[in-house]
């Protein structure tokens, strides 16, 4: 499948490679091994992740990804879409989930992929295997989606389809429990993945996603048997963090909770759709209001 490569990240972003990205260009030239001393000088201080460098630059890269955000959400909104971003650490099973799931939610509704990944296609092929429309996003040194790169990815699958046809569009974001949790997309709602193989402190430890997060799904209880790890305080620290979070243990090996997690996922489309209708009506009356 086609896919939109990020390879030179902007300068500004001092923290992961990237805090942004625009276009994509030709790598550039490889630089010599800066010496030990570089690293050692503590006069300045360090950077926070992802401060916006205002003082430095003249720019707010968080604001500037924000208004992107918020610009792919009007298409969002144009083509009546759900749009959902899947964020885990690496190997937390975000690709064996969807692997699952489509599957079973194409049976009633339309939707697409959206499969970032800092190198190769390997999971956008797996889930290209599945019969669903998937759009490859590879960000090179960049740990994380941003709005733009989302955005470039629309530009893509609308060259395959049209979007207003869809009911459904899934992020599937870069493997990494901070970064993508401080750059939206323009989705609607959060999905966070935690194995159980991680333990049960991830949330303490990264509380950003999982506050953000609108459904946790912890991922391989069938191996909790093997594990010195219990599902309890997994969910008590999670709830810690954002009690409001709704939570589902999930297998994708051995199926367990995925009816649970494929109704809240309805659900959501079912709301989004109630919604889309609400705003409809209202905006039908506006006129008639004006005249009364």
């Amino acid at each position: 499948p086609a896919a939109i490569t990020h390879w030179k990240r902007s300068s500004a972003a001092v923290n992961c490679g990237s805090a942004a990205s625009i276009t994509a260009v030709k790598p550039a030239l490889p630089l010599s091994p800066a010496p030990s001393s570089a690293c050692a000088d503590t006069s300045i201080p360090p950077l926070a992740m992802h401060m916006p460098l205002e003082d430095t630059l003249g720019l707010n890269l968080l604001a500037a990804n924000q208004h992107q955000a918020e610009h792919n959400q009007e298409h969002f909104q144009a083509w009546n879409v759900l749009c959902l971003n899947l964020m885990s650490s690496p190997g937390a099973g975000k690709t064996a989930l969807l692997e699952r799931s489509l599957p079973a939610l194409a049976a009633d509704w339309r939707m697409a992929v959206l499969e970032g990944d800092m190198t190769t296609q390997l999971d956008a092929e797996r889930l290209e295997a599945v019969g669903i429309p998937v759009v490859p996003i590879t960000t090179g040194r960049a740990c994380h989606l941003d709005a733009a790169m989302v955005s470039g990815g629309l530009k893509l699958l609308k060259q395959r389809l049209d979007p207003a046809q869809l009911d459904l569009l899934l992020v599937e974001n870069v493997g990494n429990l901070v970064c993508p949790a401080e750059f939206e997309v323009g989705e609607h709602h959060k999905v966070a993945l935690l194995s159980v193989t991680e333990g049960d402190d991830k949330p303490l430890k990264y509380p950003l996603m999982f506050r953000q997060a609108d459904v946790v799904l912890i991922t391989k209880v069938d191996l909790l048997p093997h594990l010195p790890v219990e599902l309890a305080a997994i969910r008590r620290n999670i709830h810690s963090i954002n009690p409001n979070a709704t939570v589902i243990e999930v297998s994708a090996l051995s199926g367990e909770g995925l009816d649970a997690w494929h109704q809240w996922v309805r659900q959501a489309l079912a709301d989004r759709t109630a919604n889309s209708s609400s705003a409809a009506h209202a905006a039908d009356q506006s006129p008639a209001l004006a005249t009364a």
